[in-house]
Parts: C-alpha cells; sequence; structure tokens
C-alpha cells in the first residue's frame, strides 16, 4: 500500500493555515518558525519519493485518491517524477529560508499574522502546481498562488503596493484564461483530465486543432514567465513586494510557467502536433528567448534601483529558459518515443537544471537586496557603494548571487547554461536555424556579465555619493540643512547615517547562508538533480 506522502503534503499545509495565523497573533516569530517547520516536514514527504523516482521501472511515484467520480469521471492525483521533484525541493527550501527571512525583515510591520498564513497559503498553490499530475487540480493550485501573492505585494509593498500587485494579478489571471481554455479543448478532445492519460489520447486527435490548444496553453504559461511582451507586470510586482515574496516569485513563481510548458505544452500535447509545425513552434519559441534575454539584460543595465536591477534581470533569465525549451526534441512531434525523446538530451536537461539554478541564485540575490534596502533605508544604487566594508556577509552574498547570475563558475547557474548551450550546439548539425539564435544567446551573456558587475562595484565597491559628500563637508563646504545637534554636540546627519550601517540580522544571515551553500553545491556537484532529470522520457507512453 502506497503511503499518502504527497496528500500529506496538501492536508497538512492546508490546515495549518489557521494554526499559522493564531500562533502569529502571540508572536510574529513563532508564526515565522511555524511556517520553516511545515516546509522542512514537506520537504521530507517529498524527498521520501525519490527512491521511487530512481528505483522503479516507471520512474514515477503515483497517488490517487477518488474525487469526482460521476460526471467528468476525474481522479484527485498527485504525482512526482525527476523534474517535478526537483523543482518542488528548490521551491520548499526558499519557503523555508524566506519565512525566516522575514522574522528579521517584516518585524514591525503591522499584520503580520496574516502575512505568514498568506506565505502558508502560497505555498499550497506552489508546491500543488508541480505535484498534480490532473488538470483541474492544477488549475485550481495555478490560481491558488495569485491571490496570496495579490495581497502580500499590495499589503507590505512599498509605494504603490496595491497598483503593482493589481498588474500582477490582471496580466496573470488573463494569462490563465488561456490556460483554462487549452484545459478544456483537452479534456474535450480526449475525456481525461489526467496529463499521463491524455498525452496518449491526444494523438488519435486532429492536429489542426492540437496545435490551437498547444499555442493557448503556452501563451498563458508565458505570461507567468514574463517572456517579451508579456512581462510588463513584473518589474513593478517584484520591486514593490517585500524581499522575501520577491525572492518566491522571481525565483518560483515565474519558474512554475517554465515547469508548465514542459510538463504540459510539451509532455502533453506536442506530441500530437506533427513535425512541420512542431519545428516552426520551437524556432518562433527561440525567437522570443533572444528577444526575452537581451530585453532584460539592456534594462537591467540601465536600471538605478536595486530591486528592478534584479527584476529585469529575471526577465533576462526567462528568456535564457525559453530558448533553452525551444531545444526541445522536434522528433517527438513524429511520435518517436526513442529518438532524442529522453530528457538525458543535453539540451532539456539544461534547461531543467536552469530553472532549479536561477530559483536558488535569484532567492540569493533578492534576499541580500532586500538586506541591503533594509540596513541602509536606500533604493538607489547611485547612491550606495562602500558597504563591503560595513556589510561584509551581504557584500558575499550579494557577490555570489551576482556572479552566479552571470554564470561564472563554479557557482550554480554556470553548470546549467554550459549544458543550455553544449546542447544548443548539438542541436546545429540537425537544425542550421539555431545558429543564429545560439549565437545571440552567447552575446547576451555577455550583458549578463556586464549587469552583475555593475551591481557589484555601484554597492558594495567605491565610495557611495552620501560619504562623498560628507567628506566634503568635513573639508569646510558645510551645508545647514545636513546638520543636526547630538547631546549639545553639532554633527553631520549623513556622518551618523553612514556609521549606523551595519550588516544583516542574524535570522537573515542565516538565511543567505543557506542559500549561499546550495548556490555553491550545485554548481559543484549538481549529479543529484541531473540524475533526477534524467530518469523522465516525454511522448506518449506505448
Amino acid at each position: 500500500m502506497t503511503l499518502p506522502l504527497l496528500l500529506s503534503v496538501f492536508a497538512i499545509t492546508s490546515i495549518c493555515i489557521p494554526f499559522v495565523y493564531l500562533a502569529g497573533k502571540k508572536s510574529p516569530k513563532a508564526a515565522a518558525i511555524f511556517v520553516a517547520a511545515i516546509a522542512v516536514l514537506n520537504m521530507i514527504l517529498v524527498a521520501a519519493t525519490i527512491p521511487e523516482i530512481l528505483h522503479s521501472t516507471s520512474h514515477q511515484y503515483i497517488e490517487t485518491y477518488t474525487w469526482i467520480p460521476t460526471i467528468i469521471q476525474t481522479e484527485f492525483t498527485l504525482f512526482t517524477d525527476g523534474i517535478s521533484v526537483s523543482i518542488a525541493l528548490i521551491s520548499l527550501i526558499l519557503i523555508f529560508v524566506a519565512s525566516l527571512y522575514s522574522i528579521n525583515y517584516m518585524a514591525g510591520k503591522k499584520n503580520l499574522p496574516v502575512y505568514y498564513a498568506l506565505l502558508c497559503m502560497l505555498s499550497v498553490g506552489l508546491i500543488g502546481v508541480f505535484l498534480t499530475s490532473n488538470l483541474i487540480l492544477f488549475y485550481f493550485c495555478w490560481e491558488l498562488m495569485l491571490v496570496p501573492a495579490y495581497f502580500i505585494v499590495g499589503e507590505w509593498g512599498y509605494r504603490n503596493s496595491y497598483k503593482s500587485a493589481l498588474k500582477l494579478f490582471i496580466f496573470t489571471h488573463a494569462g490563465a484564461v488561456f490556460v483554462l481554455l487549452g484545459i478544456g479543448a483537452v479534456y474535450w478532445l480526449t475525456g481525461y483530465t489526467d496529463m499521463l492519460q491524455a498525452q496518449t489520447a491526444l494523438m488519435t486527435a486532429a492536429p489542426d486543432i492540437v496545435k490551437w490548444v498547444l499555442i493557448a496553453l503556452t501563451a498563458g504559461f508565458a505570461v507567468k514567465m514574463a517572456v517579451f511582451p508579456v512581462h510588463m507586470w513584473l518589474p513593478d510586482a517584484h520591486s514593490e513586494a517585500p524581499a522575501p515574496m520577491s525572492a518566491l516569485l522571481s525565483g518560483v513563481i515565474i519558474s512554475a510557467g517554465a515547469y508548465a510548458i514542459i510538463r504540459i505544452s510539451f509532455g502533453m500535447v506536442f506530441p500530437a502536433v506533427g513535425v512541420a509545425f512542431g519545428t516552426e513552434f520551437l524556432h518562433v519559441l527561440s525567437i522570443f528567448g533572444v528577444i526575452t534575454a537581451f530585453y532584460g539584460s539592456l534594462l537591467s543595465l540601465a536600471a538605478n534601483d536595486i530591486k528592478r536591477v534584479i527584476a529585469y534581470s529575471s526577465i533576462a533569465h526567462m528568456g535564457y529558459i525559453m530558448f533553452g525549451l525551444s531545444l526541445f526534441p522536434v522528433a517527438l512531434a513524429n511520435g518517436d518515443t526513442v529518438l532524442l525523446a529522453s530528457a538525458s538530451a543535453i539540451a532539456v536537461v539544461g534547461t531543467i537544471l536552469h530553472i532549479i539554478t536561477h530559483a536558488a541564485s535569484k532567492g540569493l540575490f533578492f534576499l541580500t537586496a532586500g538586506g541591503v534596502m533594509h540596513q541602509t533605508e536606500e533604493r538607489d544604487i547611485r547612491k550606495m557603494g562602500g558597504l563591503a566594508s560595513k556589510m561584509p556577509f551581504s557584500a558575499v552574498s550579494g557577490t555570489i548571487a551576482a556572479l552566479s547570475i552571470a554564470g561564472i563558475p563554479p557557482l550554480a547557474c554556470f553548470i546549467s547554461e554550459f549544458f543550455m548551450f553544449v546542447g544548443a550546439f548539438q542541436i546545429l548539425t540537425v537544425d542550421s536555424f539555431y545558429i543564429i539564435p545560439t549565437a545571440l544567446m552567447l552575446i547576451a551573456t555577455v550583458f549578463s556579465l556586464a549587469y552583475s558587475l555593475r551591481f557589484i562595484s555601484k554597492v558594495f565597491l567605491g565610495r557611495s555619493k552620501n560619504e562623498l559628500k560628507m567628506i566634503e563637508d568635513r573639508n569646510g563646504s558645510h551645508d545647514e540643512n545636513n546638520l543636526l545637534e547630538n547631546n549639545g554636540v553639532v554633527v553631520n546627519k549623513l556622518d551618523a547615517h553612514i556609521h549606523k550601517i551595519v550588516d544583516v540580522p542574524n535570522y537573515m544571515k542565516f538565511a543567505l547562508a543557506l542559500l549561499i551553500v546550495l548556490v555553491v553545491i550545485i554548481g559543484v556537484y549538481p549529479t543529484l538533480f541531473m540524475q533526477l532529470i534524467q530518469t523522465v522520457t516525454f511522448g506518449p507512453v506505448v
């Protein structure tokens, strides 16, 4: 008898939402630790499915429960394979880190019991997307992510927070309409609501209809990814959200769009569209990937708001992932379940691994930026500088995050980008179309390095404008507006502010340290994730 491991993830997290709220009424710190404990328990439950994935003949772990036996005859199916378990685990790690980080970062803010309850609710929707093969349950979790995200961004954001939250809601909900249309069409064509059953049934459907299903689903998922030109919601939402939410938005939530394309668009629908359309479809994805990568990189290079620099970087890396997705084995569109159909095709491995490495690196990047803002009360990187001496731990974490995002070895994003580009060069031998997109993507990596180095130099090195102004004032050019009296002694406001800057508190340091270790370990030893990814075979079961 199969243990209800995945059902327990849903049940425990859902049941604990009101208890997290009640714990928060007593102590916000207790609520944060409660959410972190739930994340750890869920990690254990999800990781317990790994032996079955690695050693069973199907390389899958499935739990099936009676749900709606009449009318649509659907079952409550929970499922993991090498891809879903990897992304679910990295998501749970980020939820754990974000909750601990919030102890110091959110201290003193209003309505914290609600904040932690919403964080717990967000984890239900977020993890549910990765742990089910039922399309109805998938859509329920897909939409559930949006509700707590809207309120967290709106209530605990910085400036025009509810305006940014509304933009997040409108764009992602509009994308969800296309997802719902695609799911409805799949049920109409096949009579199934389960991905694993529908993928085989779709092979007998009319390709002219299936291709529109593929377009609708991919377009809806691309909105969540924030791929150009449906990216407009991301810079505002990510830059205005509190840092823990920014880490989840950029690290996991937008990556859920990429996962959905892999799992549903490619894993379920793509094999039924035919080679001619399948090839054209992948080529179009590669073009959007290149445009998105350049657009995000150039805006990140020009931005001065510390969180917008990282937000635009997220757009750029979704371009990398979209380009990697375009390298998907077109042989599947010919019904070939052997030739290039395995996820062991190196380009597919690199792309999926990049979802994981980007999540860890970008989570670290946003949390570091949040710590800098928290300690300096400043957002403009032009007014920063020299923080390495005042915030050495944050300087280390920010440097590691930026260099990983830039693809510098031996950090996490390097290894995934390496496999992605090696796979692209392999594809060139059978499809010359990818010569130009691959060359352009290699150029885009230079811009990634440029904005990463700019971030490090502007924030942590040199001297800030405020510090230079303080030196000028000390040399006799005093501005009366910058003077204050302290115990009868007149001092410079800028002097007082600069010297009071210290590194982030301990809980924030601990959260950053965990992600630093993760980014380095994955970069040096990505074997476990690669072994899990390589167990997956796409295409209909024959």
